[in-house]
């Protein structure tokens, strides 16, 4: 049984099959094939290991040439199926903002070569390497929202693929962007409440990324190299005067503040010491203020005027060590908020832990529901496949309240309040029957004739890997592009 036994959580099924429904208008085309494959990745036994398994499953109720179809030639409106997302209550962090974290999950195709859109994935570990590797594969970006505390548990709200053509940083804001827009269109952010955390890992500029979101009501928390430098604020002319009696031009930036040489350092403006069960002792620093010394290179060749002084927080984190063990290197986080008093500092730097809660989410995703597991060809076939598992994860979410433990005899049994997904996927066969399921009975037909001798003779597109934009590095370069 994979109900609680007291009492049927109405409120959790009223919610769920209320997604059902906007999801099965979200599906235009191929609709009724798209749901019921839906249902069957959320109910099939294990993990799964083939799109085409899954016709096997009872509540797939068509035929695998159905399925192929509709992952082919079907169609998602991913817009409008952003905006239903969007207006699914919100999980809240501690302080009662939302916290939302962007990350770069890779769907790796290295055996693909008629496959067009690749790019080079960078990626750890594989074939028990330690060093990094670049994969062809599909890179896909997403944004989720976090829950407070320790919690395997996220909420997807959008995944774009990068493509050739794209600037990362620039997808990603406009990404972001459009996220932000629908929360505050349906109501899940109001004039008044705090601005929305967007927490970035290291491969983003966090304030190239604060200036692309300028005019949101958003902080951007994003972890920096250790080997990075930033300035200190201009001095004002008093203390510019004070520094140099002979006069002078007042410079833009103020001293140099060198991650890697302590010297450069100071005081710290706000410094917390707090005791957690995982990390050990963690000790926070955090100066006021500070900025990078931006140049017309790279991502700010093409801006006009003059470059922009982004100010933020930079915090300092060290902890005595790691649940996993190695050696606790102290991470840099930069936000793009000033002002920050000690207690704000600590809801910072724990935000950037909980970011970590989407990796366990990615795993589930490729362990468990197959997200890479198709042998897809077209691109456009990916993302169809990608918006499924958002719909099924999505699922899983607003059904956990009404799941039960059904865990095996050398399981451990789980509080329902703490059921990973994992957990409600196996009961979701039981819960199912009490949710609505807009999708069409499927009509009797009979097979087709198939596909005719001779015509699988014309030879497949082969494509590169790789970006098929280089942008200039510096002006000589750029000048020298466009002559």
């Amino acid at each position: 049984m994979s109900l609680l036994p007291d009492h049927v959580p109405g409120e959790a099924f009223a919610k769920a099959s209320r997604f059902r429904e906007d999801l099965f208008d979200c599906l235009t085309v191929r609709g009724d094939e798209l749901f019921d494959l839906t249902d069957a990745l959320l109910c099939a036994d294990g993990p799964v290991t083939a799109p085409v398994d899954l016709t096997l499953v009872a509540e797939h109720r068509r035929g695998h040439g159905a399925m192929y179809d509709a992952l082919n030639s079907g169609n998602v409106d991913a817009p409008r199926l952003r905006q239903v997302l969007a207006d699914l209550p919100m999980p809240q962090a501690a302080d009662g903002r939302l916290v939302l974290a962007v990350d770069v999950s890779n769907w790796l195709r290295p055996d693909a070569p008629t496959s067009a859109e690749r790019l080079f994935c960078h990626v750890y570990g594989r074939s028990g390497r330690s060093s990094g590797q670049f994969i062809p594969g599909w890179p896909y970006s997403f944004v989720a929202a976090l829950e407070s505390g320790r919690t395997s548990w996220c909420q997807f709200l959008d995944a774009v693929r990068l493509g050739p053509d794209d600037d990362v940083a620039e997808v990603t804001a406009a990404q972001v962007r459009g996220v932000v827009e629908d929360l505050i269109e349906t109501g899940r952010w109001h004039v008044g409440d705090r601005d929305i955390l967007i927490v970035f890992d290291a491969g983003y500029d966090a304030p190239r990324m604060a200036h692309l979101l300028d005019g949101l009501p958003v902080e951007v928390l994003g972890r920096m190299r250790s080997d990075h430098v930033m300035r200190r604020p201009t001095p004002s002319l008093k203390e510019y005067a004070l520094a140099y009696p002979q006069g002078g031009r007042r410079p833009k930036h103020g001293k140099e503040f060198r991650f890697a040489k302590p010297e450069t350092w100071g005081d710290p403006d706000a410094a917390t010491v707090q005791v957690t069960d995982r990390y050990g002792t963690a000790r926070a620093m955090a100066w006021d203020r500070l900025h990078p010394r931006l140049t017309t290179r790279s991502a700010w060749i093409d801006h006009t005027g003059e470059l922009p002084v982004i100010e933020g927080t930079l915090i300092r984190l060290q902890v005595d060590r790691l649940p996993g063990g190695g050696d606790p290197l102290p991470p840099w986080l930069w936000s793009s908020a000033t002002g920050l008093s000690g207690e704000d500092v600590d809801v910072r730097w724990q935000a950037f832990l909980r970011r970590l809660d989407i990796e366990h989410t990615f795993r589930l995703m490729k362990q468990t529901l197959g997200w890479t597991r198709p042998k897809l060809r077209a691109p456009e076939a990916g993302d169809r496949w990608t918006w499924l598992i958002i719909a099924a994860h999505t699922q899983l979410r607003l059904t956990r309240e009404a799941a039960a433990d059904l865990h095996r005899p050398w399981e451990k049994p789980i509080e329902p309040a703490r059921l990973t997904p994992a957990r409600v996927r196996r009961g979701f066969r039981n819960l199912r029957p009490h949710l609505r399921c807009p999708a069409r009975t499927p009509k009797p037909s009979t097979p087709g004739p198939g596909r005719p001798l001779g015509s699988n003779r014309r030879p497949v597109t082969h494509y590169d890997v790789g970006k098929t934009t280089r942008r200039p590095e510096s002006i000589i370069e750029r000048d020298s592009l466009r002559g």
